[in-house]
């Protein structure tokens, strides 16, 4: 059977001290995962492509398929049998995210260190190579033949060779929707003319507003002229997520500007809230074939995530909250 939504991202095991609640201690994780509990509280209909190694629990594979999900895209390779799939992410009293120095982090917050986070060491970004695929990357052969023509496709952050490989795989047009979160790691003036190129194959682009303006560095300070001309190379719409400032939305075919606040959530844990986003989008999307309602529903996924802790926890909410919000929100929503 074929899903109506694919969505491929990174998986790893995950440490966090929220700013508030109990921490959640060598727990499923990564942006995969994000992204689909954005998607969940709208449809489950998704396949998920992703890598993981033997070690990976079983079980935590097994719970996706409880929740309806399509795990036949998430391969278990040898390879991966001793890859560092950690990841930690602890907030400080002024919501302010951090990465490393995880020992002093317990300590503040009178935890006891979990021995399963011995050695860890942050990743430096600034050191990898974006031009080499990583072993943890989904690849475009890693894809399922029965995913390959799904109508909703959405690309999480990960190395630019892998995404490009996948963007050029699903190649959207009129009967796929393809959508681009960008990892950080590119998006600076020396990747643009890579960049272009990929982004003839997106519909949807979204990045950060941090990353955007990293992108035009040196050349402009308008978030709208930016948008504009990243729309000239094939996305048709173009999202800026600006965290607790909410969204920006140039739709190209009509020319509209929408600029979307954020629900006003009670902050519990921020963490993939950027991602729960782009999966409620793409649900939105799908739905309404409408970028302002995509945004709407996004923005409900990324308000219900803030309020827990957990990839799953906006699909475990009330049943009828994220309606309630998204009504709520379209009164809220403005053209520009």
């Amino acid at each position: 059977m074929q899903p109506t939504f694919v969505i491929a991202g990174k998986l790893n095991r995950e440490y966090v001290i929220p700013p508030s609640g109990r921490p959640l201690l060598d727990s499923p994780g990564g942006n995969l995962l994000y992204a689909a509990g954005g998607l969940a509280p709208w449809s489950v209909d998704a396949g998920l492509l992703g890598r993981v190694g033997e070690d990976y629990p079983s079980q935590w594979l097994q719970n996706l398929a409880k929740r309806g999900f399509d795990i036949r895209g998430i391969r278990i390779l040898d390879e991966l049998q001793n890859a560092d799939v950690r990841s930690f992410i602890a907030f400080t009293d002024s919501n302010e995210r951090s990465y490393s120095n995880a020992v002093s982090h317990f300590a503040r917050r009178q935890l006891t260190f979990p021995k399963t986070l011995l050695g860890y060491q942050a990743p430096d970004e600034s050191l990898k190579d974006q031009r080499q695929p990583e072993a943890i990357s989904p690849a475009a052969l890693d894809v399922p033949k029965e995913y390959r023509d799904a109508r909703y496709v959405h690309i999480c952050p990960f190395d630019f060779v892998s995404q490009s490989q996948l963007v050029n795989l699903f190649k959207g047009g009129s009967d796929q929707t393809v959508s681009l979160d960008p990892a950080p790691g590119y998006m600076s003036p020396k990747f643009w003319r890579d960049l272009r190129l990929v982004l003839q194959g997106v519909t949807v682009f979204q990045p950060s507003e941090e990353e955007l303006r990293a992108l035009f560095w040196g050349e402009t300070n308008d978030l709208w002229e930016m948008a504009r001309r990243t729309s000239e190379y094939g996305p048709q719409i173009i999202v800026i997520k600006r965290g607790a400032f909410g969204q920006m939305v140039y739709d190209v075919a009509g020319s509209h500007r929408y600029e979307i606040p954020a629900y006003p959530a009670r902050l519990a844990d921020p963490t993939g809230a950027g991602d729960a986003f782009s999966g409620g989008f793409l649900a939105g999307f799908q739905k309404t074939n409408d970028p302002l309602m995509a945004a709407l529903y996004g923005s409900v996924s990324a308000s219900l995530k803030l309020e827990g802790s957990g990839p799953f926890y906006p699909s475990d909410v009330l049943p009828g909250l994220a309606d309630a919000r998204l009504h709520s929100l379209k009164d809220m929503a403005r053209e520009v």
